[in-house]
């Protein structure tokens, strides 16, 4: 029997996630927008919640192309609103579409949406050896300095905590507990 992070749960998404994104670095500019868009919108909510929506974001979301999200106007906004498949919250909305705005931005600067977010940990994944799921933090300086940067280029609902869990999803961070059977495998060697 695999033992895994405590927080996983029976879950057959929750599983399917842990045991194949969760952790494991991530390095595609669309796929990195699609978690940081997906992590401001976890907000207040459960993350199994928004993996049950997953699908249905990526349809709502064009697949989280920052080039297409960036040019939605008010009767896509509208349409998203209405979309019960989605998380319908405005301000979350809104805040994807001017995210994706920022992103190309980042992207003319660092040549890469990549590029910008790994330099937080200077590229090289951060490695902890938690042993149980209360010794990890919800956010670090790292997390702190990234949201920093992200609200001062124009990001929205980029806090300190959703930041965090963000670095932890795209494998920034490796936060499997060091009893977990993914602990070891999401390891760049």
């Amino acid at each position: 029997m695999k033992i895994r992070c405590a927080w996983v749960g029976d879950h057959p998404l929750m599983r399917e996630y842990h045991d194949t994104e969760w952790g494991v670095p991530l390095h595609h500019d669309h796929r990195l927008f699609e978690f940081l868009v997906l992590e401001g919108f976890q907000a207040g909510l459960s993350w199994s919640t928004i993996l049950r929506k997953r699908e249905a974001f990526q349809r709502a979301f064009d697949d989280f192309d920052p080039e297409k999200i960036a040019q939605y106007d008010g009767k896509k906004i509208e349409e998203l609103a209405c979309d019960e498949g989605i998380v319908r919250n405005h301000l979350k909305i809104r805040a994807a579409i001017q995210n994706a705005q920022c992103l190309l931005e980042v992207r003319e600067k660092f040549n890469s949406f990549d590029s910008y977010i790994w330099q937080f940990v200077d590229h090289i994944p951060l490695i902890n050896a938690f042993k149980k799921i209360e010794e990890i933090p919800s956010y670090t300086a790292m997390s702190l300095a990234m949201s920093t940067d992200l609200k001062k280029r124009g990001f929205k609902f980029v806090g300190p905590t959703i930041c965090y869990s963000f670095m932890q999803a795209v494998g920034m961070v490796n936060d499997h507990t060091v009893d977990c059977f993914r602990y070891e495998q999401v390891q760049i060697r």
